[in-house]
């Protein structure tokens, strides 16, 4: 994917051929004339995300009509896995709208969508998927996240935390853990040491999201992980304090000092 053009024309007639003829290899009947008049006809007047949605509407409209026959088929192109950080914006962004289309009716089978949103994360992100997921079924979901954040699999670990931010960007505000927040709080747990930057970057964010929404129990929490021997842990707290560390905040820079005096860090200035 070529960045200097801009993201959202991407989502148009040439991926509706590709997504086609992907689908094809693996359902012949897959209605391709009909999906792409459908994208066609629209997609021209709409932004990134509508284009989505119109994608996944009308995936959902020419597939099989069987929520979990249409997640069968979709699991047969999903790919190899990503074994980068990076590149499932550009090398898998032909999967946005299957994203998407579990965005919109992932409530048709909870459990089949949950799993599917492992598997999907490996390659593309379910952060967006599982937000509406977790809204119908709070807490089946987090059943979900603590398996999460125990995988092999550091994709799978990042969304573990990723997609219950409560501000993630791009996405419904999570308000229901801000003050039930003992319940993410026991999944980051899980994941603040873990070795991955990709995901102690999302941790670091969940975190800095708690501290905007419910700014002394993530202070706590970050007092406690001071306690805690890790340069795993030492940056995540960093990184979750950045705003707080360019201001100098009095309590923010000690528990900073904290963990980089517990690991023996010194230039973290």
């Amino acid at each position: 994917m070529a960045h200097s053009t801009p993201l959202k024309l991407y989502f148009g007639r040439d991926l509706a051929n590709l997504l086609s003829s992907k689908l094809l290899e693996v359902y012949p009947k897959f209605d391709s004339k009909s999906f792409y008049k459908l994208i066609d006809e629209r997609c021209d007047d709409l932004e990134l995300k509508d284009r989505n949605i119109l994608f996944a509407e009308s995936l959902e409209k020419t597939l099989t009509g069987t929520f979990g026959k249409d997640l069968e088929i979709f699991i047969k192109i999903l790919g190899d896995k990503n074994k980068e950080e990076t590149g499932m914006f550009n090398n898998y962004y032909h999967l946005w709208p299957i994203a998407s289309y579990i965005e919109l009716y992932g409530h048709k089978d909870f459990h089949l969508s949950m799993n599917f949103c492992e598997e999907l994360t490996m390659r593309f992100t379910s952060e967006f998927a599982v937000r509406n997921l977790i809204l119908l079924n709070p807490e089946e979901s987090l059943v979900y996240f603590n398996k999460w954040a125990i995988s092999d699999n550091f994709h799978v670990r990042r969304l573990a935390s990723e997609g219950i931010r409560p501000k993630l960007p791009w996405a419904k505000k999570l308000s229901l853990f801000i003050d039930d927040y003992e319940k993410v709080f026991s999944i980051l747990e899980k994941l603040k040491d873990d070795d991955v930057r990709y995901v102690q970057k999302s941790v670091a964010n969940n975190i800095n999201d708690y501290l905007k929404l419910n700014e002394e129990a993530a202070f706590s929490l970050l007092e406690e992980w001071s306690k805690f021997k890790s340069k795993n842990t030492f940056w995540t707290i960093k990184h979750a304090l950045r705003n707080y560390k360019r201001k100098k905040d009095p309590r923010a820079m000690d528990i900073i000092d904290k963990s980089a005096k517990l690991n023996n860090i010194e230039s973290y200035r």
